[in-house]
């Protein structure tokens, strides 16, 4: 028995050392433990498809992308022209969480008979800056004196329902234009040598034709007729980000909202920022155009990127009302303004 009771002695002793061997080793740390700069967010990457070559409209995105806020929110932003099919179709399909697109084509795309899943959650600019220009030795101050002229096109049934509704404003006679399709899509190539007019955007070609002291007269479309007052451009996602990814829309939307916001502040530099992903831009008329968009960025508006129910529905019933949809637009069904970061 007093064996029994030193072997029982010496296996407790044994017991409680071990016991204390292991509660002093290391034990791998919890991520709760783990200290703040060693928890890293996992990075999530998404593509984000442009309309058109990268131009001042982007530049908020760009800034965004250059001085780390996409990267802050945890994102890793790549930014790509559309190479095949339009960005409506590629973004509706998911080939892209985001891209730049324009208010009448998302109404388009609402209201055909098979809706592509698309929808605007911010707008880029608050005012359309859009509509026709003309040297000023073609003597088109007005949409009347459109009659007799050469309008050149783009080919779209849009801007025919742009000129009649502004010629029928005027009472001009619609069938006294004569339209042509582009075969230079360059403005000042075009208006020398083959058209009297164009339509065109005046923050990028307005502007240029000041720099290069080239004299224009310019009719915005809804100086004319209120109701041609559109969102032009904007940011899209498709229906299943919105269901599935809803804070990854918001964290997307809250690094753009800082992008236009320092480029609202500091045009130069955001500028600069541009130029690095689009090299062959004229400088100075960047610089310009930036500083007219600076101003049109949040005009009318209490913050960046919101959009007004009165907008959609107007234009959309315009745009029915001209034949150019086959279906009334939801106007809830194509913008949403869900997203935005709060004031």
């Amino acid at each position: 028995m007093k064996r029994f009771g030193l072997y029982l002695l010496v296996m407790t002793l044994l017991l409680t050392a071990l016991a204390g061997c292991q509660s002093q080793a290391p034990q791998p740390e919890t991520e709760e433990q783990k200290k703040p700069e060693e928890v890293k967010e996992e990075v999530q990457k998404i593509t984000f498809i442009l309309d058109w070559l990268p131009n001042t409209n982007h530049t908020g995105i760009y800034t965004a992308l250059e001085r780390g806020y996409f990267k802050e929110e945890g994102l890793d932003v790549e930014i790509i022209q559309p190479q095949e099919g339009d960005v409506n179709a590629l973004v509706g399909a998911g080939r892209g969480e985001f891209g730049v697109s324009f208010q009448e084509q998302v109404t388009m795309a609402r209201t055909v008979e098979n809706p592509i899943p698309i929808k605007a959650v911010a707008a880029i600019i608050q005012n359309n800056t859009s509509g026709f220009a003309a040297p000023v030795d073609k003597g088109i101050k007005s949409p009347k004196d459109f009659e007799g002229k050469k309008y050149g096109s783009w080919g779209t049934d849009l801007e025919r329902a742009f000129l009649k509704t502004l010629m029928d404003k005027e009472s001009a006679d619609f069938e006294k234009l004569e339209i042509l399709d582009l075969v230079s899509y360059d403005f000042f190539t075009s208006v020398k040598n083959e058209v009297d007019f164009q339509w065109i955007f005046y923050g990028w070609d307005g502007i240029a034709a000041q720099v290069k002291d080239f004299p224009i007269d310019f009719i915005k479309l809804q100086d004319v007729d209120p109701k041609l007052n559109f969102y032009t451009p904007v940011i899209i996602t498709n229906e299943d980000t919105i269901e599935n990814k809803p804070e990854l829309i918001k964290k997307f939307l809250r690094a753009a909202d800082k992008g236009y916001n320092f480029t609202i502040e500091n045009p130069e530099q955001a500028v600069d920022y541009l130029l690095k992903h689009a090299s062959g831009t004229d400088r100075e008329i960047a610089v310009k155009s930036q500083k007219y968009l600076a101003k049109e960025y949040k005009k009318d508006a209490d913050r960046w990127g919101e959009m007004k129910q009165e907008i959609w529905e107007t234009f959309g019933n315009w745009m029915y009302d001209n034949g150019l949809l086959e279906n009334k637009l939801d106007a809830n069904e194509a913008f949403t303004n869900e997203y935005l970061p709060e004031k």
